[in-house]
């Protein structure tokens, strides 16, 4: 039998997400190992990990009860379909959680990421409208500048450009509501903007031009993360449930980011004390070791589906690995640790050192703005005359020689390190980025 020759430092065939491959493959990042909060590069670096990876690896890196929970899993039940049979972790993972959430946020469905975690929600707020006889409606709401993964219910109901117009028509009866971003009245707050609750009453003007008997749902996320962390106002998603009260719209949160402790409670449900009626996650779920997902619905929504008879399908939706064994095990590994360690409140005691760090930025060459919430921050530069991104992904490039690793989204960069960060980690990475900034043009 012949056997393909392929030489070991190949980088062609891998065409890589949202990624400059040319400007990659030219150069090559390679991270060979990770621990704790750092990884380690090809060429023996070890980096700060300043965006827990994809805004995922919330308990760090390597962490002892995750790893050993996914070795046993392997070892006992690599696979198990969840169409029409179950397995115990999938059961007790799911009682777990639905613990976690605020009434009557109790029944959870998994999927494998946060883009099947959005289209799930989507599709369920447009299948109970229609199980309550409520068919006429069928129209989503989304948000400008939204991030809600990258399937086409994702991207129709997201807001960032860049993610949409090569892909052609979105899902049909979609519309948007404004964006909260207002640098003029709310550059460099410390935390929740004291301007724009009034910017959730746009959803007024979009329920006028539509009628609200044709509005399903409106997803937002609770902090817009992917577009540069923008922080709601004061009020504004209390208003937001308001209005959906007023016109029996539901409400979905997409926390995919806000989840598990990232903004020092276990969820921004809890922090804003704002109950939605279906919130979006993944990420934060297994801490990115093992890809899964999970929706979260109102019991109210879970029972208008139980009805007919028992031996009947009652949502024709699924995925193959959804609830995969592995998964739930690594799932259940995590809430350990997280629990263990304290780590879903623990941004809250860091987050006045944390927001120190973040607005001593604001002197640094170029920043227009600095913005946190929990174990979140951004600071916003402006742009090169002409060259959009140029000089955010210049920073990304030199912080990553400095040894720390940092995302950038636009001109922003955006930060949100593992929960398990110390004080001593904190001064590294804005030191250092303090450098950054002083050194690119």
């Amino acid at each position: 039998m012949s056997q393909r020759a392929v030489a070991p430092n190949d980088l062609e065939a891998f065409w890589m997400p949202f990624t400059a491959n040319r400007q990659f493959k030219s150069n090559p990042r390679m991270f060979v190992g990770a621990e704790g909060m750092h990884y380690l590069t090809s060429d023996g670096r070890k980096v700060l990990d300043g965006t827990a990876g994809l805004w995922c690896c919330n308990a760090g890196h390597k962490r002892p009860r995750i790893v050993e929970a996914i070795q046993k899993q392997a070892e006992e039940l690599d696979y198990a379909p969840a169409f029409q049979m179950g397995h115990p972790k999938a059961f007790e993972l799911a009682a777990r959680l639905a613990a976690m959430l605020p009434k009557p946020l109790d029944h959870v469905f998994f999927t494998n990421s946060g883009s099947e975690s959005v289209d799930t929600a989507l599709k369920i707020a447009l299948a109970y409208q229609r199980a309550i006889g409520q068919g006429t409606r069928t129209r989503l709401i989304g948000r400008e500048r939204g991030y809600h993964g990258v399937g086409f219910g994702g991207i129709s109901v997201g807001g960032i450009v860049a993610n949409r117009r090569t892909f052609g028509t979105m899902l049909t009866g979609v519309d948007h509501i404004r964006h909260t971003h207002d640098l003029e009245r709310n550059a460099f707050t410390r935390g929740e903007p004291e301007h724009g609750e009034e910017f959730a009453d746009d959803l007024i003007r979009v329920i006028q031009l539509h009628d609200p008997s044709t509005i399903a749902a409106v997803i937002v996320e609770p902090v817009a993360g992917s577009t540069g962390v923008l922080v709601p106002p004061k009020g504004y998603l209390k208003r937001l449930r308001e209005i959906c009260d007023q016109h029996g719209i539901l409400l979905i949160f997409d926390e995919v980011i806000t989840g598990f402790g990232r903004l020092g409670t276990p969820f921004a449900t809890d922090y804003f004390e704002v109950v939605p009626d279906l919130v979006t996650t993944a990420k934060g779920l297994t801490s990115g070791v093992v890809p899964m997902g999970a929706v979260f619905c109102a019991s109210a929504i879970y029972e208008a589906f139980m009805n007919g008879p028992e031996n009947m399908i009652e949502l024709f939706h699924g995925y193959t690995y959804s609830a995969h064994p592995l998964a739930c095990a690594a799932a259940l590994g995590t809430l350990d640790t997280y629990e263990e360690e304290g780590l879903l409140t623990r941004a809250a005691e860091l987050a006045g050192y944390w927001e120190d760090a973040v607005h001593s930025m604001r002197d640094c060459p170029n920043v227009i703005d600095v913005r946190n919430l929990g174990l979140i921050g951004a600071i916003e530069l402006e742009p090169i005359a002409g060259e959009p991104t140029k000089r955010a992904f210049a920073a990304f490039l030199e912080a990553y020689e400095r040894n720390v690793l940092i995302r950038t989204t636009g001109d922003i960069i955006a930060l949100s390190p593992p929960l398990i960060i110390e004080k001593s980690d904190i001064d590294v990475l804005f030191d250092t980025l303090r450098g950054v900034l002083k050194s690119i043009p």
